[in-house]
């Protein structure tokens, strides 16, 4: 069965594919097989999902969280460099206690990670502060606002946050913590954190809210270039722009495969991308 075959080609020639397009059968087989051999605790070391696995209590992981996965872009070994500077150094490896303390007020200027500086990171942590103030978890500002019951859950909390990072800032809002325009932005690093944060299989992602918060057939694909291009590969998409409608696509057409867990395919669809291009 050329299915089975299609399990031992190299990434290199798998990113070939559009010449043999493979049958749903064969497809799901493949997103199968590669989704579980990359999701594996080996896959955590190099990947920022280390960061908010550093801790136990509810309010340091989303902090790290969402922390971790706004800095993610660019080269993973650059993004866990200065991830480790921004928790260890800058935060003491303590962030829900730096957030309610207040000291990211009394940082100096200093890049933290490409064009993300301290004076982004001070207008996060403020809208941070606030929402835990009022809330006491990032979980319970997200039931309050009611996510779970919006078409696209991410894109609503994007909306509830924004507006909440805003307000703690004069009325401002800052691109580089969360993008703005939610009608077209793929929301790759949101997408990212709340993988980790609802995913429940106890493997790589958390799983650290409930479905009264949002449920894992709720999340939408973290469309990064990896993901985007692997996609194309097999057929999942074939729009050009790496946009928000994009990756609506993409999560429908595995949520055909996968009701309950379509991002479980984003260790296969990343994993592979990674490959083709090293």
């Amino acid at each position: 069965m050329r299915g089975n075959a299609l399990l031992l080609f190299s990434t290199a020639r798998l990113m070939a594919l559009p010449s043999t397009p493979l049958d749903r059968d064969e497809l799901r087989q493949l997103l199968d097989h590669h989704a579980e051999r990359i999701n594996t605790p080996d896959f955590i070391a190099a990947d920022p999902v280390q960061f908010p696995r550093r801790y136990s209590s509810l309010p340091d992981i989303e902090i790290a969280s969402l922390l971790a996965a706004t800095l993610a872009w660019g080269r993973r070994d650059m993004i866990c460099r200065d991830c480790t500077r921004l928790f260890s150094d800058v935060m003491s490896d303590r962030p829900y206690e730096f957030v309610k303390s207040g000291a990211y007020e009394n940082l100096p200027d200093f890049n933290i990670h490409r064009t993300f500086f301290s004076a982004n990171l001070r207008y996060y942590l403020r809208g941070l502060a606030a929402i835990y103030r009022r809330h006491g978890s990032l979980a319970d500002f997200a039931r309050a606002a009611g996510i779970a019951k919006a078409p696209y859950p991410s894109f609503e909390l994007a909306a509830r946050l924004g507006n909440a990072l805003a307000e703690a800032n004069g009325g401002l809002t800052d691109s580089r913590c969360l993008p703005v325009n939610l009608s077209t932005t793929p929301l790759k690093r949101l997408n990212m954190a709340l993988r980790w944060l609802v995913r429940q299989d106890g493997i790589v992602d958390m799983g650290v809210w409930d479905s009264t918060v949002m449920s894992p057939s709720q999340l939408v694909i973290p469309l990064d270039v990896h993901v985007a291009r692997t996609s194309r590969a097999l057929g999942l998409l074939t729009r050009a722009s790496d946009d928000r409608r994009s990756a609506e696509i993409i999560t429908s057409a595995l949520a055909s495969f996968r009701p309950d867990d379509p991002v479980l395919y984003d260790f296969a669809l990343f994993g592979l991308g990674v490959e083709s291009a090293s």
